[in-house]
């Protein structure tokens, strides 16, 4: 499975280490193929220097713990999302064929599209959780 981390989940990890989004990424790099745009990790950066000065450090050791493939996001215009911000990650995820964007932004949750799926970091481990019982519950 290809999962795709919206920067909100990346931003949510560097402050709540232990939380939902942070156990979703890493999972997602553990057990799938977790992809980063180029995009969200300099939106990461960005938000990280002028919000939180003191985790800017935590952010490259985030992102040395995790296996993932970094990609381009192309940054051409689409009608699909209505933040202009959005469009990127969006736009990586449909040229890089992902099946889940990992998101809690209400801009992806509201998006009226089959694939690729979206679903926020608890959304995400229900569904991994539900896969799991069912591999252990089979008969």
């Amino acid at each position: 499975m290809i999962i795709l981390a919206d920067t909100n989940i990346l931003i949510s990890t560097l402050i709540y280490p232990c939380s939902k989004p942070s156990q979703a990424l890493f999972h997602a790099a553990n057990y799938h193929k977790l992809l980063l745009s180029d995009y969200n990790i300099a939106e990461l950066r960005r938000v990280a220097a002028t919000k939180f000065p003191e985790k800017l450090a935590d952010v490259e050791i985030i992102l040395t713990n995790l296996t993932y493939e970094l990609v381009y996001a192309p940054r051409s215009p689409n009608k699909l999302i209505a933040d202009p911000k959005d469009v990127p990650i969006l736009n990586a995820a449909l040229l890089h064929e992902v099946d889940i964007i990992v998101s809690g932004d209400k801009h992806f949750r509201q998006l009226d599209m089959e694939y690729p799926q979206v679903l926020t970091a608890a959304a995400y481990l229900a569904m991994v959780e539900e896969e799991e019982d069912q591999i252990v519950h089979k008969p």
